[in-house]
């Protein structure tokens, strides 16, 4: 991707957070050997992406690719290898890329994916073909699902597989607790055809100690946020959708505005008031002539009469004719437009963020404020404790898992980057390279 010519205005210290879901984590459910998995995991991934990211020439895209690339092939997330199962006992997939600078189609999602290895390649394949006549055979369309995209990603020589990839022993038994918990009968497609490609239960991997039979049920996406020097961000992420969602439900994460979004601006000043100068002489009061025409200016002379005493012994002075261009105002100087990018991911119950458009209502809060809110102050609003997501759930906040999520993200403010991550559950896996350059970790508010 072409760096944004509109960043040339000094050096941009990349920067980069990656997010591995959100939900009612605890430590009772993420014992220590659970969260060393999850931290050890996360950081590999870190580590990786930013030593792509550290490189001369590396664009956000292909480092926000690389991650959740890295992020699907760990089954210990709810992306690729490791995806959780629907309701029928499938695997249906959805990834989405965005930029905030560089392509005419900034944002593309596709969904009910079943056969791509890594549905976040075939995201990027989406966007970057988006810019070929005919975007590639997907034409101008920015979400696409299903067989025909598949077909598209065989064609375009995405890495493909067979569905039995995907399953994992963890999540088939988080399926089968879903169902049991749901009082919910086991789906007679079992045994149609449906689930053919899907292997006989085996025992978890040795060395896995991520699952004890007690973990969260997962609902949420795996996601990375980017700036690179060009001053260019992109986001990127990629699920498995809901524990034991219904087959063929859309969640936020291949819906613009919703679970992602990436966008840029110049911030235009505030409107101030123009600076008046009024003159007042020593002369002899001007009375208007009533049978005359009251010009604009005789009309507010006649406003100001009426305000001063008619004694003319008071210690006023009086006012005289004003004539034509009697304000005189202080034209300020150009101002200076001050350039914003900002790119955020969300994670959690997808549903949630569908109503409440989440991640572009974050955006405009910054976006449209004069002068503009931080991106820190509007995910608060939007994804932390008492915001938009968990004023959604009404009633139900606390025992479905409805309005639980988190949002991380960078925002670009001139030539300073900073990356900012909220949320309103438990917790919610994330790292990120600080200020100082130190790859730092988290699950929960505190240290865990």
């Amino acid at each position: 991707m072409s760096p944004s010519s509109s960043s040339k205005n000094g050096p941009i210290t990349p920067r980069i957070i990656i997010h591995g879901g959100a939900g009612n984590i605890s430590r009772s459910n993420l014992p220590p050997a659970s969260w060393h998995a999850y931290r050890t995991s996360l950081l590999q991934v870190l580590h990786s992406a930013s030593q792509a990211l550290s490189q001369p020439g590396a664009t956000a895209l292909d480092v926000a690719v690389l991650a959740v690339a890295l992020l699907e092939d760990n089954p210990l997330f709810n992306a690729g290898k490791g995806a959780v199962f629907t309701r029928a006992g499938t695997n249906e997939l959805e990834a989405s890329i965005m930029v905030s600078n560089g392509y005419r189609k900034r944002g593309v999602g596709c969904m009910m994916l079943r056969r791509v290895k890594n549905p976040i390649k075939l995201a990027r394949e989406m966007l970057v073909r988006g810019e070929e006549e005919g975007g590639g055979g997907g034409q101008g369309h920015c979400q696409l699902s299903g067989e025909y995209v598949e077909g598209l990603a065989r064609g375009w020589g995405v890495k493909m597989v067979e569905p039995g990839y995907f399953w994992t022993r963890k999540r088939w038994e988080q399926h089968l607790k879903g169902l049991k918990e749901q009082n919910a009968e086991y789906p007679a497609c079992y045994g149609s055809g449906v689930h053919e490609t899907v292997p006989p239960p085996v025992e978890a991997p040795n060395g896995d100690p991520s699952w004890d039979g007690k973990e969260y049920l997962p609902q949420g996406t795996v996601g990375a946020v980017v700036l690179d020097s060009f001053g260019t961000v992109c986001v990127a992420t990629s699920t498995g959708g809901m524990t034991n969602k219904l087959p063929g439900r859309i969640g936020d994460t291949p819906t613009l505005g919703t679970g992602f979004w990436a966008e840029e601006w110049f911030e235009e000043p505030a409107p101030s008031l123009p600076s008046i100068r009024m003159e007042y002489l020593a002369q002899g009061r001007h009375t208007p002539d009533p049978a005359a025409g009251l010009s604009v200016t005789d009309d507010l002379r006649a406003i100001l009469l009426q305000c001063l005493p008619l004694n003319r012994s008071a210690p006023y002075t009086a006012l005289p004719a004003l004539p034509t261009g009697y304000m005189e105002e202080e034209k300020p100087a150009k101002p200076h437009r001050i350039r914003h990018a900002v790119a955020i991911s969300g994670t959690g119950n997808g549903d949630s963020f569908l109503k409440t458009a989440a991640c572009r209502t974050a955006a405009a809060m910054s976006r449209f404020t004069l002068p503009n809110l931080s991106l820190a102050s509007s995910v608060k609003r939007v994804a932390g404790s008492g915001g938009e997501l968990q004023l959604s759930a009404g009633d139900r906040w606390g025992s479905t898992g409805e309005g639980e999520g988190g949002i991380i993200g960078v925002e670009v403010v001139g030539t300073e980057g900073k990356v900012v991550s909220d949320f309103n559950c438990g917790g919610m896996f994330r790292a990120w390279v600080d200020e100082e350059g130190r790859q730092r970790c988290m699950v929960f508010k505190e240290e865990y």
